[in-house]
């Protein structure tokens, strides 16, 4: 629900400035402002609630986050001006923001390692629904005949809905076992809630000699192989949301400069469709094919297909004048996001880290991606003003194939492997310390 959530809030700003421009009158730079402000909140939320997760744990944070999504969405919807709503959204991006590191790793430390890519892109994947949900309000609202001013309150404040439904749910569930037995060194608690989510089938010998392991944001960010991860990790999030959000926010206006004639509705429609053919069944291709892939190697695949397809667009002639071949180009662009760096840039920094750094790293890696996300919604407009579509899309191909560059040189393939492997911790689990379920949960 929190991801669900989060896909909704963000892109359904794009629906409802068609609405609240003509009612306050509001410029090009106020427009951009409302349309990207929340994704720079949700860096400096991302980077609050993944160090502090690490910190003091997750389960004391878990929560707070949702909250705050359900703060900002009411008050959204009641926003009595620009002002008002900008501040509003920023509440709003702080909570999403936040909701990345911790619904991603809590996956990712209960997962078993050879699903823990789909169970982890399966969290991630209800984006896809937030994403068609979207179209599917406006739609509904638009045909509804209410005033203007009553359909872009009612999308936003829409928003608060589902994360007031799952509160209780995220404030009772059991801390990380992972967390508790490697960084607090609980290891007894760690494994009774492993049984919980196992069938009891969990085994713990504990020697005395066992010490729990912290390292410090000062040693974190002092490590050359953690700022090589930081880079891989969040640069190539930074990539994928510059493309995904600039291209997803502003499909809207750029649905517009193809048919400058069609209707709100028209443009709606068509904005549900590219979301419901092919975006939601790129985020399903990912649950299912990403294990057997590999992370690293599907993320590649996914830039490489998406600087085809916007080169494809931007040099093949005619294509932006006609919206069936565009469409279906444009298609072919959100599968393979979806299929490959939407979902990978979100698993692969919950499994690069050790425990103790697990979140503070998601939440840099998901902090620099809002940024690149913040990035593509205010700037996307302008390029697309100067270069028309051509311009944009040629832009978002050469974004593409860095994406591809930083992957190849900065990760490692994640795929198969348990956390512990991956992070460095796997002598803390050997046979003469501490014995912690791996097979499948």
């Amino acid at each position: 629900m929190g991801f669900f959530t989060d896909a909704y809030d963000l892109f359904i700003i794009g629906s409802a400035l068609v609405y609240i421009k003509p009612e306050w009158h509001l410029g090009d730079t106020q427009i951009a402002f409302l349309g990207s402000i929340s994704l720079v909140a949700a860096f400096l939320g991302a980077f609050i609630f993944g160090r502090l997760a690490d910190v003091v744990g997750r389960k004391r944070i878990y929560g707070m986050e949702a909250l705050l999504m359900v703060i900002g969405g009411l008050a959204c919807a009641f926003a009595p001006s620009f002002l008002w709503l900008l501040v509003f959204r920023v509440i709003l991006g702080i909570g999403i923001g936040g909701d990345y590191p911790m619904s991603a790793v809590l996956m990712a430390e209960y997962a078993n390692a050879k699903k823990r890519g789909a169970l982890t892109s399966l969290v991630f994947g209800m984006q896809g629904l937030g994403l068609a949900f979207g179209p599917v309000v406006a739609l509904t609202l638009e045909a509804s005949g209410l005033p203007p001013d009553s359909i872009w309150r009612i999308m936003l404040g829409i928003g608060a809905l589902p994360p007031l439904a799952v509160l209780y749910l995220r404030r009772t569930m059991p801390e990380s076992p992972r967390y508790k037995a490697l960084v607090r060194g609980d290891i007894d608690e760690a494994a009774k809630d492993m049984a919980t989510y196992s069938s009891g089938q969990v085994t713990s010998k504990v020697e005395k000699k066992f010490k729990p392991s912290r390292i410090s944001l000062g040693q974190m960010l002092s490590n050359p192989k953690y700022l090589i991860l930081i880079l891989g990790t969040g640069g190539a999030w930074f990539l994928n949301d510059y493309a995904f959000y600039g291209n997803a926010i502003s499909t809207p206006e750029i649905l517009k400069l193809v048919a400058p004639n069609s209707s709100n509705i028209t443009g709606s429609a068509w904005a549900l469709m590219i979301f419901a053919i092919f975006a939601i069944p790129g985020y399903l291709a990912s649950i299912f094919f990403m294990d057997a892939v590999g992370h690293k190697r599907l993320q590649m695949i996914g830039f490489g297909v998406m600087a085809a397809a916007f080169a494809a667009i931007a040099l093949v002639p005619g294509i932006t004048d006609e919206v069936v071949p565009f469409l279906l180009l444009y298609g072919v662009s959100f599968f393979f996001i979806e299929f490959g760096p939407n979902c990978t840039t979100f698993v692969m920094p919950a499994e690069v880290f050790p425990t103790s750094i697990r979140t503070t790293g998601h939440g840099m890696a998901a902090g620099i991606g809002k940024f690149g996300a913040f990035v593509g919604t205010f700037v996307f407009p302008y390029i697309s003003a100067a270069g028309g579509v051509k311009g944009a899309m040629l832009f978002s191909a050469g974004v593409s194939v860095l994406g591809v560059i930083l992957t190849k040189l900065t990760l490692p393939e994640p795929s198969g492997k348990t956390l512990e492997e991956i992070g460095g911790e796997h002598h803390a689990l050997s046979s003469d310390a501490v014995v912690l379920p791996t097979a499948s949960v």
